[in-house]
Formats: structure tokens, C-alpha cells, sequence
């Protein structure tokens, strides 16, 4: 296990935030890849995803706040300087390698779920390896549009990036969940591309269990497959959070 000192700190909202800690010279990552944190007073560890790109000299985590949560209750607390415990092994299914590629790609999220999504989009490589890429991100308020600024200004110079942010429970220029708004055809509209194609296009999904459900079955009755390491498809999920 690393103990890791925390260096930066951003509070989006009472539910919400995200920090940077040290990254320990031996830690390696592939892009959608997570770990195990902790605190050092506590043997409880959850799986956060790693935010920043496995060349960054720093990690970073998004966390959402619960204040009855076993981990995040204290985490909520950490201040610059204080020390996290991160595990060495990292693992995770949202690999671009698990993939059919030189094609477009989709990502797909709800809530905290762009934590993996923000790291490839921070990875070099993930632009060589397809076409177009398109980042959707549902959350119930604007708040909790983690990188938000972040993704409006990266799109600026990349323009083979686009960023599609939906918001469920306030006035926003794209409102309501993106099942429905994929379903219904208005993503494609906004973003002026064609409908989803499993001969076209591959797709990762991370978010929430309802929406993990909803995507797989949405995806597999169309022929949709899912990809692995030791056979590419054209759709993956983060097995691990998918339950």
C-alpha cells in the first residue's frame, strides 16, 4: 500500500468533490483503470477511478459525498497535506484495447462515472486510436457537471472531441437522461452525427447500476457485443461498479 499526501482540493458541491494526492514512482495505470483508497485510520477501502492520465506525475479522484458513508464521511474531511492509502494493483473493463477501434467512440456517463473517461480523454493515444469521440455526461444539476470548464475548453482545440453535458433536475440546453436523448434521437441531432452503428462505432459505458442496465440492454438487443482484452466488441462497461 502507498501513503500518499493529498496537494489539491476542489469542492464542486455538498455532494461532490475531487482532489489530487503525490503519485508514488512505481504506480502504473492504463487509462479506465481504478484502484483502491482509503485513509490510514480506517481498514475500509472503496474503488475510485483514476481522473488524471497515467503520464501525469500526480493522481487524482472524483468522490461523491455521503455523510452516513463509511469512507466518504471522513474523505469529505481531508485537507492539503493529509495522507490517503492507495493500493498498487489497478484494474478495471473500460480499456479502449477491449474494443473494435479506427472507428468512433462513444462514453457514455452518469455521475461520477466520467472519472475513467476523463483520464482517456487526458491519454495521447486514445485520439490516434479512433475517429470521432464523444463524451456524454448526465447529472442531476449543473453542479455536479464535474470538468465541465474542463471538457468546454479541451473541445476548443480538439475538435474531433465533442461534449454532450445533460442535466435531469434544472434548465440546461440539453435536458433530461442520455438513454432517453439517445433513444429519442436528440443527441444525434445536437451533435449532428448518425445514429449509433455497431459497424461504426464502439462505446463505453460508466455510470450508475439503473444505467448500466439500461445501456447493456439497450445495446445487446441490437447485436451489440461486448468487448474483452482477449476479444475486442463494440461495447464495454465497468463490470466492477455495474451491479
Amino acid at each position: 500500500m502507498f501513503k500518499v499526501k493529498v496537494t489539491e482540493i476542489e469542492k464542486y458541491n455538498d455532494s461532490l468533490f475531487r482532489f489530487k494526492t503525490e503519485k508514488p514512482d512505481t504506480f502504473k495505470f492504463i487509462p479506465g483503470e481504478f484502484t483502491m483508497i482509503g485513509l490510514p485510520d480506517t481498514k475500509l477501502f472503496r474503488a475510485y477511478s483514476m481522473v488524471n492520465g497515467p503520464a501525469d506525475d500526480y493522481l487524482e479522484f472524483l468522490s461523491v459525498i455521503v455523510q452516513d458513508g463509511p469512507l466518504t464521511s471522513k474523505l469529505q474531511h481531508i485537507k492539503i497535506g493529509d495522507e490517503i492509502v492507495v493500493a498498487p494493483k489497478t484494474t478495471g473493463t473500460l480499456l479502449v484495447d477491449s474494443l473494435h477501434q479506427d472507428r468512433n467512440l462513444w462514453m457514455l456517463a452518469t455521475g461520477t462515472g466520467i472519472a475513467p473517461f476523463v483520464s482517456l480523454c487526458r491519454d495521447a493515444s486514445t485520439y490516434v486510436k479512433f475517429n470521432r469521440i464523444f463524451l456524454c455526461h448526465t447529472v442531476r444539476t449543473k453542479s455536479d457537471l464535474a470538468y465541465y470548464q474542463y471538457f468546454l475548453t479541451l473541445t476548443t482545440t480538439l475538435p474531433m472531441l465533442q461534449y454532450y453535458p445533460t442535466v435531469t433536475r434544472e434548465d440546461f440546453a440539453n435536458r433530461g437522461r442520455i438513454t432517453d436523448l439517445i433513444k429519442s434521437g436528440a443527441v444525434y441531432k445536437t451533435l449532428e452525427t448518425e445514429e449509433l452503428d455497431p459497424e461504426k462505432d464502439s462505446v463505453m459505458l460508466c455510470g450508475g447500476p439503473e444505467f448500466n442496465k439500461e445501456m447493456i440492454a439497450y445495446l445487446t438487443d441490437k447485436n451489440w457485443t461486448v468487448g474483452s482484452k482477449n476479444e475486442p466488441g463494440n461495447f464495454v462497461y465497468e463490470k466492477a461498479f455495474a451491479a
